[in-house]
C-alpha cells in the first residue's frame, strides 16, 4: 500500500480519517493516547503544506447530531498538542464544512464534526454509504487512512471514500500493520494471548480462531464468566449475556482437542455493586455468592497469569482484567501490565481500553513492545481476518 510519502501534498486538500474515539470526563479528554497516535501523520502533512481535513467519530450517537458526542473536546486537545487552534466545522459535509475547507491555506487544518452524526456513515446499504462517501470525497483531493481502530469496519469514511480518491496509509496505520503482522508471520513460542474487558460479544468469537494459533489463552475480566458458567460454576450477578455460555463450552472442548490451553481465573474479587466504596472480598471462582458480581481477577489468578506471561516469547494482550478505573478492582490489570514490562517477549497491547488502563495505572508506553490503538481491529488482524479498511488501500 502507498503511504503519504508517495504523494506530493503541497496545496492539496487531504482528508485524513483518524480514530479519535477517546474517553471523556466532564467534557474533557480523559485519555489522549489515540490523539497522540495521530500526531506524526498530521504534523508531516501540515509541514509539507497540505490543506488538512480531519474526520473521525466519537461514541455512538445513533446517526444524528447529539451535543454529548461533539468532537469539540477532541479538537481542543488536538490543538493543545499541535500548539495551534483546531477549527471544528459545525457539520460534516454541509455549508460550514464546505466554507471551512474552501478557506484553508496550505498548512491549514479543519476538523469535521462527528461522522456518526450521519447515519449513512455506518449504513449496511452500499448505496447510502456511497452517497455519504461522495460528499466526503468532494471536499478533498487525496484520502489518508490513519485510524487503525476502524479499519475492520466497512464504513463510508473508512472504505468507500478510498474507492473515490487517490489514497494512502498514514504512519500510524503502517506501523500498526507492521507490528501486528509479526503476530502472524513471526510467532516465537510459547505464544500467550491475554483476553479481558467488558465487550465480551466482540471478543468471544476470537477465541475460536486463536485456539489454533496460541499455545495458551488467559481469560480475565467479564470475558471469563461465560467460561466459568460453562464449567458448571455460578457467577452471581456478574456480567453475562445469553448465548455466550454455549460458545464458551464449545471453545473449551475444542481447545482440549487441539492441545491449546485456556486458563481461567481461580479466584475473583467480588462486590454487591460496581462501586469503589462497596464492600469487596476475594472468593474462589467456583464460590461466587448469588448477590455478588465479579469485578477483577483475584491474587492467585494474577500470580498464575504473571507466571504464564513471564514464560512466553510472544504475548498479545487485549482487554483489562477488571474494572481498573476503581482502585479495589485494578490489581489484576496492574499485575498483567507489570509482567509485560519485565518480559523479554515481543509484546503487543491491543485495544483502547487496554491503553487507557496502562495510562491510568501509571505505566509508560515505552515499557511495552507495541501499543495498538485498535481494539477490535487488532484482534481481527491477529485472527487473520481481512480488514476492509486495509484491503481497500491495496486497490490502485
Amino acid at each position: 500500500m502507498k503511504t503519504i510519502d508517495d504523494f506530493a501534498v503541497a496545496g492539496q486538500r487531504v482528508l485524513v480519517r483518524d480514530d479519535l474515539n477517546v474517553p471523556l470526563d466532564g467534557g474533557r479528554v480523559a485519555d489522549d493516547g489515540r490523539i497522540r497516535g495521530a500526531l506524526p501523520t498530521l504534523t508531516a502533512l501540515l509541514d509539507r503544506g497540505a490543506k488538512l481535513i480531519i474526520c473521525a467519530h466519537l461514541g455512538r450517537p445513533a446517526g444524528q447530531p447529539d451535543p454529548k458526542y461533539s468532537l469539540a473536546p477532541v479538537a481542543a486537545r488536538l490543538g493543545e498538542l499541535l500548539g495551534r487552534p483546531v477549527q471544528l466545522a459545525a457539520d460534516i459535509t454541509g455549508p460550514s464544512a464546505q466554507a471551512a475547507v474552501s478557506a484553508l491555506p496550505p498548512g491549514g487544518l479543519v476538523m469535521l464534526e462527528n461522522l456518526r452524526f450521519d447515519a449513512r456513515e455506518t449504513s449496511k446499504d452500499d448505496t447510502q454509504r456511497g452517497l455519504f462517501a461522495d460528499e466526503l470525497a468532494a471536499l478533498a483531493d487525496l484520502y489518508v487512512s490513519d485510524g487503525f481502530g476502524v479499519v475492520h469496519r466497512k464504513q463510508a469514511s473508512v472504505y468507500d471514500v478510498a474507492l473515490r480518491l487517490p489514497h494512502a496509509a498514514g504512519y500510524l496505520v503502517r506501523a500498526e500493520a507492521a507490528a501486528l503482522r509479526r503476530l502472524i508471520t513471526d510467532i516465537r513460542r510459547p505464544y500467550v494471548v491475554v483476553l479481558g474487558g467488558a465487550k465480551v460479544e466482540d471478543k468471544l468469537e476470537a477465541v475460536d480462531d486463536l485456539i489454533s494459533v496460541a499455545d495458551r489463552i488467559l481469560i480475565g475480566g467479564a470475558m471469563a464468566f461465560p467460561f466459568l458458567v460453562a464449567q458448571g460454576y455460578k457467577v452471581g450477578t456478574s456480567l453475562l449475556e445469553a448465548g455466550q455460555v454455549d460458545l464458551a463450552r464449545g471453545y473449551l472442548d475444542r481447545a482440549a482437542r487441539a492441545g491449546a490451553e485456556i486458563v481461567l481465573p481461580s479466584d475473583v474479587v467480588v462486590a454487591p455493586e460496581r462501586d469503589a466504596d462497596a464492600p469487596y472480598e476475594v472468593v474462589a471462582a467456583n464460590a461466587i455468592p448469588a448477590d455478588r458480581m465479579g469485578l477483577d481477577i483475584g491474587p492467585e489468578s494474577a500470580r498464575v497469569f504473571t507466571a504464564s506471561i513471564r514464560g512466553a516469547r510472544t504475548v498479545f494482550w487485549n482487554g483489562p482484567m477488571g474494572v481498573f478505573e476503581l482502585a479495589p478492582y485494578a490489581n489484576g490489570t496492574r499485575a498483567v501490565a507489570s509482567a509485560l514490562t519485565s518480559s523479554e517477549a515481543f509484546t503487543v497491547l491491543g485495544g483502547g481500553d487496554t491503553g487507557a488502563a496502562i495510562h491510568a495505572l501509571g505505566f509508560r508506553d515505552g515499557a511495552f513492545g507495541y501499543i495498538s490503538t485498535g481494539g477490535g481491529a487488532s484482534l481481527e488482524f491477529v485472527e487473520g481476518k481481512t480488514l476492509p479498511g486495509l484491503a481497500v488501500l491495496e486497490e490502485p
